[in-house]
């Protein structure tokens, strides 16, 4: 379950991170609110993952996540380049986020 509750807190890392692209500054009250709102949830879901996970694992996993998918929605969504090195780096990230994953006996 533990890993579950991880992987929804890197979703809502993706979340608030694209949404600081949004808030201008944090000038808009709408945008500022949702990614305020992920923010908080990211972080508290954060902690209950690391109640059963190894603290290095998780965050390295939640940050992972959160880098993979603000990069991959920057590409499919902000027009950010998309290039073969950059998808290959994306693909080796995946690799270490499944790696750290399946090398934890934890939860």
């Amino acid at each position: 379950m533990a890993w579950w509750i991880l992987l929804a807190a890197g979703l809502l890392e993706v979340v608030w991170a694209v949404g600081l692209k949004y808030t201008e500054g944090f000038t808009r009250f709408w945008p500022s609110c949702v990614t305020a709102v992920a923010l908080i949830g990211s972080m508290y879901l954060l902690s209950v993952a690391v109640r059963d996970l190894p603290i290095g694992t998780a965050y390295a996993v939640w940050v992972g996540i959160g880098a993979a998918g603000t990069a991959i929605l920057g590409m499919a969504v902000l027009n950010e380049p998309v290039s073969a090195v950059r998808l290959f780096f994306m693909i080796l990230l995946g690799i270490a986020i499944l790696g750290l994953k399946f090398s934890t006996t934890a939860a």
